[in-house]
């Protein structure tokens, strides 16, 4: 990105979670805010999606309603459901409902996890309608300016069982993100940590080693969210090698001797 538009980014961000552009994902996500575009993110655990959503929300002053999805997530946990509150059945707003009513910014983090009848309530939200039909209040809800459905998954864990269907894809502009050049990387890292850059840089090389190992010795690769965890310890004081180990190789394996393969690659770099 050019550098006036990384300097935009941060001057309109006073108070917004530190985020530094890539590329022009900023500016895609405020024009898709101002039309009433829903989003998707891609990318690989740990590189900075729901940062950059949080970064986003704060920055265009809309609340934020962060739903991790699972296995188990349905319709009615976003939605909202009668609960028994003093002896009385009350209807209570789920998250999704809340930003509808707020015109607030719902953002389902890993959507593929949830049931397949969480897209089926998406699809009317994503589309000229932008309306939530509530089957239990027989409401039909208008989303209020300023709402924006985002959603996010990783490709890279998807299979038969846990993909969106194309017509689900297709209702969503979308972004696809990547572990950041290795001088961004060094930035936000340093940024996060409070460690110096020079500190820093050789923390970033054993990351890109680690990730060329995904597919072969490692299902993911290690994520700048475990970089920074490491560069925080070290700032405070832990050894080097034991901040490494804690942060950016056990949370990769439970494989002794895959850890022991890491660990020569910790060595070799840090000596």
């Amino acid at each position: 990105m050019p550098m006036d538009g990384t300097l935009q980014a941060r001057e309109g961000a006073a108070g917004a979670p530190f985020y530094l552009p890539q590329a022009d994902e900023c500016e895609i996500f405020a024009a898709a805010h101002a039309n009433g575009l829903p989003m998707l993110l891609k990318g690989p655990t740990g590189c900075g999606k729901t940062r950059f959503v949080s970064h986003m929300a704060a920055r265009l002053g809309r609340r934020l309603y962060t739903v991790a999805c699972h296995d188990d997530l349905s319709a009615a946990d976003l939605i909202g459901r009668y609960l028994l509150k003093g002896g009385e059945t009350v209807w209570v707003d789920g998250p999704l409902t809340r930003a509808v009513r707020e015109g607030a910014i719902c953002y389902l983090d890993e959507v593929v996890e949830a049931r397949k009848d969480v897209t089926v309530v998406l699809h009317p939200l994503t589309d000229d309608r932008r309306i939530l039909p509530i089957d239990r209040t027989g409401e039909e809800l208008e989303a209020a300016p300023g709402f924006m459905l985002v959603a996010s998954y990783n490709p890279g864990y998807q299979n038969i069982l846990k993909t969106l269907k194309p017509s689900t894809r297709q209702r969503f502009i979308s972004l696809e993100f990547d572990f950041p050049a290795p001088e961004v990387e060094v930035e936000v890292v340093a940024a996060e940590s409070g460690l110096a850059p020079e500190r820093v840089k050789p923390l970033v090389r054993l990351a890109g080693k680690l990730r060329a190992l995904k597919g072969q010795d490692l299902e993911e690769g290690v994520s700048t969210r475990l970089i920074v965890y490491a560069a925080t310890l070290i700032h405070q004081g832990m050894p080097v090698e034991r901040a490494v180990r804690a942060a950016m190789i056990e949370p990769l394996s439970d494989d002794e001797d895959v850890k022991r393969g890491l660990l020569d690659l910790v060595t070799a770099i840090f000596g």
